[in-house]
């Protein structure tokens, strides 16, 4: 679980067979004072993608400079480049996304489950692989 700014706009691509793919980072801030009492200001970024309707709904409402809740499960992979040289490169494969900026007027949760409800944030869920995913428009989008 992550809160954190996107740091450019979402890459959104499709898979041969199909599936949705959206990819982009996050920014996480640490703030402290150190022996000296001098602020001190750590920034990691974070390497978050998302699947089939997630991906399509972070690839449209997501912007750079957006603040944003993920949940997630880790994944690395690796690949050799060009060089012969293994590379690797841990992402965070998204499940659920809350979008925390406040778009103008209502704002509301979004389940894949139970549909629309109104609160002060905006809720996505990636679908469960054994349930069959919940075509949404965008008149049922609240923001």
């Amino acid at each position: 679980m992550i809160i954190g700014n996107i740091v450019r706009d979402p890459e959104m691509k499709s898979t041969p067979n199909g599936q949705n793919v959206t990819s982009f980072s996050i920014a996480t801030n640490l703030v402290w004072k150190d022996q000296s009492g001098q602020k001190q200001e750590k920034v990691e970024f974070h390497n978050i993608v998302a699947w089939r309707r997630l991906a399509e709904i972070a690839g449209q409402y997501l912007k750079k400079g957006s603040k944003v809740y993920v949940e997630g499960r880790l994944q690395t992979r690796s690949w050799d480049d060009p060089n012969g040289v293994k590379r690797y490169r841990t992402e965070i494969i998204a499940e659920n996304m809350i979008m925390l900026d406040s778009k103008g007027g209502a704002s509301g949760d979004w389940d894949s489950n139970s549909g629309p409800q109104t609160t002060s944030q905006n809720n996505f869920s990636a679908p469960s692989q054994n349930n069959d995913e919940e075509e949404i428009s965008v008149e049922d989008i609240p923001f």
